[in-house]
């Protein structure tokens, strides 16, 4: 097993004990933080890709800007508010949908066909990129920040 290897299976573990952290904690702010794990060690994962841009967006947009947002929401509503006891009774319910969509995504898995397309490789550098979002895909650029600053808002105006 290479070095390569086991950076993989320990940022893979690092999400996996992130995600759990976030679905299973009962603390919202733990939950939170949580994310920011997980949101962090895909980042790790795009790095392992070669996808460097991938994971700069996943660190700077995802583990930044969007767990700051949640973050904010939480200090700035009154949890006291909130009841004590947030049980659902619909657990079991979400136990057996997850159950059937963890199987589901496990047959097509393994009956999936993983043999590699060879195609030509295309080089993007991050100028083109950036020249394409700014020019060509200005308007969606523009709808994502729109919506972080209306979930900014909305959290001001709830506290």
């Amino acid at each position: 097993m290479s070095l390569l290897h086991l950076f993989f299976y320990g940022i893979g573990t690092a999400t996996l004990i992130g995600a759990l952290g976030v679905v299973l904690s009962r603390n919202v702010v733990y939950s939170a933080l949580s994310l920011l794990v997980a949101l962090l060690a895909t980042a790790g994962l795009y790095i392992l890709l070669f996808a460097e841009f991938l994971a700069l967006v996943q660190v700077l947009l995802y583990g930044g800007a969007i767990t700051i947002v949640v973050l904010l929401a939480l200090m700035l509503t009154r949890l006291r508010d909130v009841q004590p006891g947030l049980d659902n009774p619909q657990r079991l319910l979400a136990a057996v949908g997850s159950a059937v969509a963890f199987a589901f995504l496990g047959i097509t898995v393994v009956t999936t066909s993983w043999t590699p397309r060879v195609e030509e490789p295309q080089i993007v550098t991050i100028s083109d990129l950036g020249r394409n979002l700014f020019s060509q895909w200005v308007v969606p650029f523009e709808i994502a920040s729109l919506v972080l600053l209306v979930s900014l808002i909305g959290a001001i105006i709830i506290a």
